[in-house]
């Protein structure tokens, strides 16, 4: 009866914290498009996608993770679990339905898709090569898996060898449901330079659940849910919960009311569905598209969840592509009002942002070197117009923020490479030195500047250096 109650005001807690997230953690970025459109409401510092009455919902399905809350979360921050790499922690699938709900799965499978996703959005943005750089230096291993010896009333699981962060399988709600899931990654392998545990980059695991559509594939979305967790090396999550506890009992009273007690278990809230694009290329190829009149209801749905119009998905439940793209101006502005309305209305249209910079980036190497030095030997017949054919290849990198972080992640994109593995990056200056690139350097680049990119050795083994010449 208590551990009821204690799930029930977890979640009421939990979904206060996700509705009431402060201003102040809010950054905001009026010129960054690319931010607008990979967008997604699942996190606590963009709008929320749940109704206004959803502190009284009742949702359909509770997922609980079996692993205590960190009590170092102040109140009106999202929770924090930690785990230990390559353990067995239980996640219960719970039926929370009311009567006579969702009745058209009773006596039939649902499925579930677990995920292992990264928190901050500067590493969504570079998902693809933060996952390629995991695998390049784990070859075999995957991010998530599920222990099927331990796990209860799951049928069918599957992990596609393709999506190192990805599992799925089918369960009747109907019936006890427990899956065991492992996390073989650690937060520190995905930040910039190692620092330990405590600096490790914060995970999610999402769940999304689905039922079968009139042709049999499960496609129909009922339901997703996530929590925020932290992954460190075996015994690692048991140290860093003893040192929270510790720190806490260190505090005054006064001081302890404004952090979250400790809870036995962590209640997955609700969030919005993960978008079916699973890598960044495939999500370059999509979202920067207009939305086609041949784009079906639920493809739809996924579009106006990506874009941030996760507060109308249910008023355009049923709308295809070619349904919203009929929609003049004054009828997105009566349904959704002015401010949504205009921003949906130009969303549809597909108006584009120009980048604020772009700069012509090459990569040196040896062929290239020695063809500098031909061009070098052969000016004269340059001069003349003899020209001996040869000629670089040039990449453009578009720049939206104008800082050393997105140049960074734009030259990892481009070279598909891990941004973990660029330690620093330079500029070769007067007489050869090397200038630490600077947020104020990149605003000051010329429009379509040229460089020419070498590589050096960093301390580290598997980082290096980037000096732009």
């Amino acid at each position: 009866m208590f551990m009821a109650f204690q799930s029930k005001l977890q979640l009421k807690v939990s979904t206060i914290t996700s509705v009431l997230t402060p201003l102040s953690d809010v950054k905001v970025s009026y010129l960054f498009y690319f931010s607008d459109v990979l967008a997604l409401p699942i996190f606590k510092q963009e709008e929320s996608s749940l109704p206004p009455d959803n502190e009284n919902k009742i949702l359909p399905f509770q997922y609980v993770l079996c692993a205590a809350t960190s009590p170092a979360v102040k109140l009106h921050d999202e929770t924090l679990t930690y785990l230990n790499q390559g353990q067995s922690y239980e996640i219960r699938m719970l039926d929370n339905r009311k009567l006579g709900e969702l009745p058209e799965i009773n006596g039939k499978l649902v499925k579930s898709i677990f995920r292992v996703v990264f928190h901050d959005r500067r590493l969504q943005y570079t998902e693809h090569q933060q996952l390629e750089g995991w695998r390049w230096n784990r070859p075999g291993d995957r991010i998530l898996d599920i222990d099927i010896p331990m796990s209860v009333g799951i049928i069918d699981p599957r992990a596609n060898p393709n999506q190192l962060n990805t599992v799925e399988f089918l369960w009747d709600p109907a019936k006890r449901t427990s899956v065991f899931i492992q996390v073989h990654c650690i937060s520190t392998e995905f930040t910039m330079r190692k620092h330990g545990g405590e600096k490790g980059v914060p995970f999610r695991v999402q769940i999304d659940t689905f039922k079968e559509n009139e042709n049999g594939e499960y496609t129909e979305h009922l339901h997703s849910a996530s929590c925020q967790i932290k992954v460190f090396k075996p015994k690692g999550a048991d140290r860093k919960q003893k040192t929270d506890r510790e720190k806490m009992e260190k505090r005054t009273p006064h001081e302890k009311e404004k952090y979250q007690p400790s809870y036995e278990t962590t209640i997955l809230t609700e969030c919005s569905p993960w978008p079916e694009i699973t890598y960044l290329t495939q999500k370059m190829l999509s979202l920067f598209q207009n939305l086609l009149p041949t784009t079906t209801p639920q493809e739809a749905q996924q579009w106006l969840h990506r874009n941030r119009f996760s507060t109308f998905t249910r008023l355009f439940t049923n709308f295809s592509g070619a349904d919203l793209l009929k929609l003049t101006r004054d009828d997105v502005i009566q349904i959704c009002g002015p401010a949504d309305g205009i921003r949906l209305f130009n969303a549809l249209k597909g108006r584009m942002v120009r980048p604020r910079l772009t700069i012509y980036v090459c990569q040196e190497s040896l062929q290239l070197r020695e063809q500098q030095q031909q061009q070098q030997q052969q000016q004269q017949k340059h001069e003349d117009g003899d020209s001996n054919g040869t000629f670089f290849v040039y990449h453009a990198i578009y720049l939206e923020e104008l800082t050393a972080v997105e140049l960074t992640e734009k030259i990892a994109q481009l070279f598909s490479i891990s941004p973990c593995q660029i330690s620093q990056i330079y500029k070769q200056g007067p007489t050869g030195i090397h200038v630490l690139i600077s947020d104020e350097m990149i605003q000051n680049f010329q429009e379509e500047a040229c460089f020419i990119l070498d590589t050096m050795k960093a301390e580290t083994n598997d980082s290096y250096h980037i000096i732009l010449k």
